[in-house]
Formats: C-alpha cells, sequence, structure tokens
C-alpha cells in the first residue's frame, strides 16, 4: 500500500512538472513568435541581408549654348550597421577612420536610434581611405562605403548665385513633408537655381537588397531598383557672357544683370564678390563658413536682387521718354546750362561746373546735362515722373525667381505724405529728376527697364530657363517714335564725340546706353582725398545692337566713381562675349581645375 501511494505522488509530482515545463515551452514559444517574433526576424534577417541605398545621378545645368556648368561625382562615405557591430571593435575602428572614439561611441549609442539603421560614421573619404577601409572592414563586421552624389561646379565661383550650390537637409527640411523621401544624409539644392529646380533635378533613389556573410561581405545581388537620374535642365544664361564680366569685375563689388529683351530670357547675372559652390558640395567648414559671414565685401549678397541704389543719370531715360510724352518737351527743346540751376535760396548744380551752355534733348542725353534735366523735371511734376518710371519698370519687383528680390522706391506726393508726413518740395523734384534723393532702384529692374525701352516699350518678366514662353507683365503705352528717338540719342552716348560712355564704343557691335554716378554722401568732395565707402557708385546701362536689340543689360560697381570708367568697360565685355558665335565662346572659357 505504501508502494503504491509512493508511486502514485511520484506520478503526480512528474505530470506536474512535465506540464509546467511544456507551459514554460509554450509561453517561450509565443513569446518568441509573438511578442519578439518582428525584432528577431529582423536580426535574422540582418545577419544575411543588407539594403543599400543607390544614390540618383542628378540632373545635368547646361548654359543657353549646351555647355555644361556642372558635373556629378561621387561622395564617399563609411557607415555601420550597430546591431552587427561589436563595441570591442571601437578602438581600432577609431584609429583606422582617425576619429576620436568618443565621437564614434556618441554616433553609435544616440537614444531611440535603431540597432538595424546604417549609422554614417565618416563623410568625404578620399580613393585613396576607401581602398583602406575596403581593404579592413573585413575586420569591423557591420561596416561598408556607401556613395552619394555630389556636384563639381565647373567654372567655379562664376555664376555661384545663380547656379546655386547643394547642401544637407536642415533642420527645417527634415520636419517638412515635402522632404519626406529623401534620405536625412543626401545633398539638395539650397541655393540659387538648385534649390529653385530641386524636385525634378534630384530624381529618384535606387535600392540594391545583397546577402552577405557573418563578417559584411557581399555573397550576392538579390535585388536591385536601379535609379531614376534627375531631369537635365537648360538655362537661358551665356556662360561665356557671365565669365567675361565676372572678369572685368576684378573683385569690385557690384552687380550685371542682362536680359533678351523680346523673351526676357535672362542672359547674365553677376553679383560680386561671389563664393566658391565647391565648398558646399561636400558640406562647408565651420570655419570657411564663418568666414563668408563675417566677410564685410558680403559675398552671400545678391546684390543683382536683394540690393537698391540710387540709379543716379541713368534715370535721365525715363525724364527723356515722360518729358516728350507728356509733352513737356520736344527734342529740339533748349535749355541753357551755365553750371547750375538757381531756385529760392538753394543751388542744383551740374556736374560740369563751367556748363553745357544751349543744349536741345540729343547732347542733354549725350553729354548727360543735369541742369536740362532739372528743368524737364520742373515741367512734369513728380507724379509724372512717377507715372512712366512705374510704367517701365521701375518701383516694383520685376518677378524673377529668386529670393528676397527688393522693389526699390519710385516717390510721390502721395508716398512722401504718407512715409514722411510732409509735402512734396520741388527742390525734391530736382534731386529725383536726375535720379539722386528718394529714388532706388536694382540693378534686375534697371535692365527690365532697359529691354523695355529697346524692344518698343515691353515689360517682361525674367526668366531663368532657355525656351521658356514670354511672361508679359506690362506694356509702358509709350509710342515707338518716342523710343527710338531715345534710343538714337543713346546710341551718341556711346559713340558721339562728348558721350559720357565712349568706353563701351565697340568696333564687334553697336551699343546704345547711358551713364550714371550716383552719390552715396550729400556733399560731393574730391575723391582724391574721400574714402573708398563714400565714393560715387558707377552705373551704365544698355542695348545691342542699336539696329536691332538682342541684348539689354545694367551695370552697377559700389563706389566705382564714374559709370563712364567703371561700368562701360563691364558691360562691353559682357555684350561682345555675348556676341561671339559658340564655337568661339568654347575657346575664352576657363574651366576650374
Amino acid at each position: 500500500m505504501l508502494t503504491e501511494k509512493i508511486t502514485t505522488k511520484n506520478i503526480a509530482v512528474l505530470s506536474a512538472i512535465v506540464i509546467i515545463g511544456f507551459s514554460i515551452i509554450i509561453l517561450r514559444l509565443w513569446q518568441l513568435q509573438f511578442l519578439q517574433g518582428s525584432e528577431l526576424r529582423k536580426i535574422s534577417e540582418s545577419n544575411r541581408l543588407r539594403v543599400i541605398g543607390v544614390p540618383a545621378p542628378r540632373g545635368i545645368i547646361f548654359d543657353r549654348n549646351n555647355i555644361p556648368l556642372v558635373k556629378n561625382s561621387p561622395y564617399f562615405c563609411v557607415s555601420v550597421v550597430p546591431a552587427e557591430f561589436s563595441a570591442d571593435n571601437l578602438p581600432g575602428l577609431a584609429r583606422m577612420l582617425g576619429v576620436q572614439e568618443e565621437a564614434l561611441a556618441a554616433k553609435l549609442n544616440r537614444k531611440g536610434q535603431s540597432p538595424f539603421i546604417p549609422v554614417r560614421l565618416k563623410e568625404g573619404l578620399t580613393f585613396r581611405e576607401v581602398g583602406y577601409v575596403e581593404a579592413r572592414k573585413s575586420d569591423f563586421p557591420g561596416l561598408f562605403i556607401d556613395i552619394e552624389v555630389s556636384r563639381d561646379y565647373i567654372y567655379g565661383s562664376t555664376g555661384s548665385h545663380l547656379v546655386g550650390y547643394l547642401g544637407k537637409l536642415t533642420p527645417d527640411q527634415l520636419k517638412d513633408e515635402a522632404f519626406r523621401d529623401v534620405p536625412p544624409d543626401a545633398f539638395i539644392g539650397q541655393w540659387g537655381v538648385e534649390k529653385l529646380f530641386d524636385k525634378s533635378l534630384r530624381g529618384t533613389a535606387g535600392q540594391r537588397v545583397i546577402e552577405v556573410d557573418a563578417l559584411g561581405r557581399e555573397i550576392r545581388l538579390l535585388k536591385e531598383v536601379p535609379p531614376i537620374k534627375g531631369t537635365d535642365i537648360t538655362l537661358s544664361v551665356d556662360i561665356a557672357l557671365q565669365q567675361e564680366a565676372e572678369k572685368a569685375f576684378e573683385g569690385r563689388p557690384g552687380a550685371l544683370v542682362a536680359l533678351q529683351p523680346d523673351t526676357g530670357e535672362l542672359l547674365g547675372l553677376v553679383s560680386s564678390p561671389s563664393f566658391d559652390p565647391n565648398e558646399f558640395s561636400t558640406g562647408i567648414a565651420p570655419d570657411a563658413w564663418a568666414g563668408l559671414m563675417q566677410d564685410k565685401h558680403l559675398p552671400m549678397l545678391n546684390r543683382a536682387v536683394q540690393s537698391q541704389y540710387p540709379p543716379g543719370s541713368t534715370f535721365k531715360i525715363i525724364m527723356s521718354i515722360a518729358g516728350l510724352e507728356a509733352g513737356a518737351i520736344t527734342d529740339d527743346t533748349p535749355v541753357t546750362c551755365r553750371g547750375g540751376l538757381s531756385f529760392g535760396k538753394w543751388h542744383f548744380g551740374c556736374w560740369r561746373k563751367g556748363g553745357h551752355g544751349s543744349v536741345s534733348l540729343h547732347r542733354a542725353v549725350v553729354e548727360s546735362c543735369d541742369v536740362y534735366f532739372y528743368e524737364v523735371g520742373k515741367r512734369l511734376g513728380i507724379d509724372k515722373i512717377y507715372d512712366y518710371a512705374t510704367r517701365l519698370g521701375l518701383g516694383r519687383e520685376t518677378g524673377i525667381s529668386l529670393y528676397s528680390e527688393k522693389k526699390g522706391l519710385i516717390p510721390n506726393t502721395a508716398w512722401k505724405m504718407a512715409a514722411r508726413k510732409s509735402p512734396w518740395y520741388m527742390g525734391e523734384t530736382f534731386v529725383n529728376s536726375i535720379g539722386q534723393g528718394y529714388v532706388s532702384t536694382t540693378p534686375v529692374q534697371m535692365a527690365v527697364m532697359m529691354a523695355g525701352v529697346s524692344n518698343g516699350g515691353k515689360i517682361y518678366r525674367p526668366l531663368l530657363l532657355k525656351g521658356s514662353a514670354p511672361v508679359l507683365v506690362s506694356t509702358a503705352n509709350v509710342k515707338t517714335e518716342t523710343l527710338d528717338l531715345v534710343k538714337r540719342y543713346l546710341s551718341g552716348v556711346v559713340n558721339e564725340p562728348g558721350g559720357t560712355a565712349h568706353a563701351a564704343h565697340s568696333t564687334v557691335t553697336t551699343i546704345g546706353g547711358k551713364t550714371g554716378t550716383a552719390q552715396v554722401v550729400g556733399i560731393r568732395k574730391d575723391s582724391k582725398y574721400l574714402s573708398e565707402k563714400f565714393r560715387d557708385h558707377a552705373w551704365f546701362v544698355a542695348f545691342a545692337p542699336v539696329e536691332k536689340p538682342d541684348i539689354a543689360l545694367s551695370v552697377l560697381v559700389e563706389h566705382g566713381g564714374h559709370g563712364g570708367s567703371a561700368a562701360a568697360p563691364i558691360a562691353k565685355k559682357a555684350i561682345e562675349a555675348y556676341m561671339l558665335p559658340p564655337e568661339k565662346k568654347m575657346e575664352i572659357l576657363d574651366v576650374q581645375d
């Protein structure tokens, strides 16, 4: 009986143990299959599969003559999959990469980071460094080389304010839904055309799924989704014109904007000094960025659209058109210049202290007589001047597809009362009639105005892409004979004796234009003793050929002094480069090494 009881008890205990054991096994299997199944499957797959992103070749940017302005280049990086990497290998990896061990540890141990997502450890490897890592990566399981697409800007700083540069996603862009499909370490357009057309230029990244062994060595390719190349774009800009113009500035601060009069296509946009976009292509160093930000010459400022200046005597083009159209003068209306004009207790001088004598509109334009245009302003009044200036595109944004465009200022009586709580005075009309006082413009506005004068009064929006449909913003409603007369006088400024822009005279084409000298300080002093920052700005606006204009432009040299000596030669070089046949353009181009 006792034996039977012991046996029955043992069987019960063993049965309980078996049941408990099986319950533990079932619970464990349930935990592994359902609670941890997803994570374990990832670990299992990561032991043999690796998904590698394949960057899409970025679209190429061409100039109007199909000359490439950029090329793609590989940008090598070294990354690691944390789940495959052993912390014991960290000191050796730090030595191999030449990176501090603490910096690597911080990247690998970032909170909230999945151990299955690769972590980029070092960027911008040279070919030699790539070879060194490839030779030793078997010592560091999970380590691999990945490649991004970067840019080489073939002409360096030439056209940088227009073409732009690439950069990594900013913190704000990382949160933006528009960039949700962009890998966080990818380069995207951050300035200029690269930014404006980034979505079409960047294309669609591909993918490679490979099988790897325990050391991370590739065994075979399992799946490949090829990348889709970005769309090429052709700018309206002429790189030969652009480069010759930038050379002519010789580093002096200023701007140039050139347009095709009948379409509004942008032929050139210079902002000097500029910057080298190649410094941004692989991530600009902090000290280099600080240098650009602290540079007193402001290389990151796009002077062509973001800076406003008094137009000086280039404004006399507006005055001539307004005077003729409003009937205030005719082409043979005489005015006697004795070196200045007195009005009440005030004296308004002419740039030629001895005076120009008796002049008609023709000689007043050619020799830029201030007194003549004081008289025109007196007869017109500021509100009529405002009317014609705004008709020709001044005092408002041009609509160019570049950021932070300024709109300048064309004053009138209503503006003065609203802004200054004061009536308008005749003395202010005199000053504004020669492009001083309150009036201010941007280089892109002056180019649009000059295009309008040369094309018969049509104001087009500046366009960046070749072949874009012209966008007519407005029509000046000025008689053709008035514009033809003024164009003839502007030709005289360059090509007649006594013209203020003889330095722009060309044997290649016929150029017409107008110089301008815009005061920076209210009291003129001998420039020999005047600090550079107080010297006058130099303007020249032009078009060519006079017979059938194919280019219109504006040039501004900050503190350059006289428009005829500082700005006109730059315009001449730009126009002559534009007139070259395509094969000759290639001969004069300088490619950055």
